[in-house]
C-alpha cells in the first residue's frame, strides 16, 4: 500500500494548556477520536478512520507522533523504512513527558489534552457524546478519557501500556486509581460500556490485563479476544493490530467481526441506531 496523501481529510490545529498539535478530520456527525498506534497515522489507520466516517460520524485523528499517511507495513515499505519510522516515533514518545511508558497507576499527561480535544469536538459536532479508539501505546488513553461524561463509547484496541515486563505491569493498565474509580462509577451509574480488543497470544497485551479490567469494571468491560490464527497472514508482524495491520477485511472473518463490533458501538451510542447485521 503506498503512502496516503490525506485527500479527504481536513487539517487543523488544536491547542490546550500550551500544547498545540495537528488534527485531521473526515465526515460529519458525532465525533470519534482515533488515536493511532506506533508509528503513527498509517494508511491502514486512515482506512479505519474512513470506515468510521462512513457510519455517519466525524473521524478525528490527532497527530501524536509520526508522519501522517506514511506507509509502515514491512511487506509494502520494507523493513529498513519501517524500522526508521518506528524508531523515530518511539523516540518522540520516549523523550516527551506527555507519555508514561513504564510506570503503573498513572495516566499519561497527554490524556488531559485529548479530553480537551474531545470536549471541543463534541461542541463542534454535536450528538449525545464522543467516541474514542486507542490503539497499542494509546489504547489505555481511551479508558482514561472516559472520566469525562461526554466520552460515551471508549474502545481499547490492543492496549499495551504499561509495558508488561513484570507481573504487576502485565496485570495493570495506564490509568490512575482515582480515574479508574470515576470510570467504574460511570459504568455502574450510567451504563457506560468499555470495549477491549486483543489477540490471545499478544505478549504486549497479556491476558492478565483484560482479567484486571473485568475485575474492575465487571460486565461493563466487553472483551473481544481473537485467536492468533485469525490475524492477517499477509502481515510480516506477529498478531497485534486488530483493526489495522492484522485485519482481514472479509465477511465472516473474526477480525472483520471485531471491526463491525466497534462500528456498531458507535452506531448505538452516538447515532442511536440498532446494531448492524453481522457480516
Amino acid at each position: 500500500m503506498p503512502d496516503h496523501d490525506l485527500t479527504g481529510f481536513t487539517p487543523s490545529m488544536f491547542t490546550h494548556d500550551g500544547a498545540t498539535r495537528r488534527v485531521l478530520r473526515r465526515g460529519t456527525g458525532p465525533a470519534v477520536i482515533i488515536m493511532a498506534e506506533i508509528p503513527g497515522i498509517t494508511p491502514k489507520v486512515i482506512e479505519f478512520a474512513e470506515r468510521v466516517a462512513e457510519t455517519g460520524c466525524t473521524a478525528v485523528l490527532p497527530v501524536l507522533f509520526g508522519v501522517p499517511g506514511r506507509e509502515a507495513s514491512p511487506g509494502a515499505a520494507g523493513w529498513p523504512t519501517v524500522g526508521r519510522a518506528m524508531a523515530s516515533s518511539l523516540w518522540q514518545v520516549c523523550v516527551s513527558r506527555e507519555f508514561t511508558v513504564l510506570a503503573t497507576g498513572r495516566s499519561s499527561r497527554v490524556v488531559r489534552w485529548l479530553r480537551a480535544l474531545a470536549a471541543a469536538e463534541h461542541e463542534r459536532c454535536g450528538g449525545p457524546g464522543v467516541g474514542a479508539v486507542g490503539m497499542c501505546l494509546t489504547g489505555g488513553f481511551a479508558l482514561a478519557m472516559a472520566t469525562d461524561e461526554r466520552l460515551v463509547a471508549p474502545v481499547l484496541s490492543q492496549p499495551s501500556l504499561p509495558l508488561a515486563c513484570t507481573a504487576s505491569r502485565a496485570g495493570a493498565i495506564d490509568i490512575s486509581p482515582e480515574e479508574l474509580a470515576v470510570v467504574r462509577g460511570r459504568c455502574e451509574r450510567d451504563g457506560l460500556q468499555v470495549l477491549g480488543l486483543r489477540f490471545r497470544g499478544d505478549r504486549l497485551v497479556p491476558g492478565d490485563r483484560f482479567a484486571y479490567l473485568r475485575r474492575e469494571l465487571g460486565d461493563a468491560f466487553v472483551a473481544v479476544e481473537l485467536e492468533d490464527s485469525a490475524a492477517n497472514p499477509a502481515s510480516a508482524l506477529p498478531p497485534h493490530s486488530v483493526l489495522t495491520e492484522h485485519l482481514v477485511d472479509e465477511p465472516g472473518q473474526p477480525t472483520r467481526q471485531a471491526l463491525d463490533t466497534v462500528l456498531d458501538l458507535f452506531r448505538i451510542r452516538l447515532l442511536g441506531e440498532e446494531p448492524a447485521v453481522t457480516k
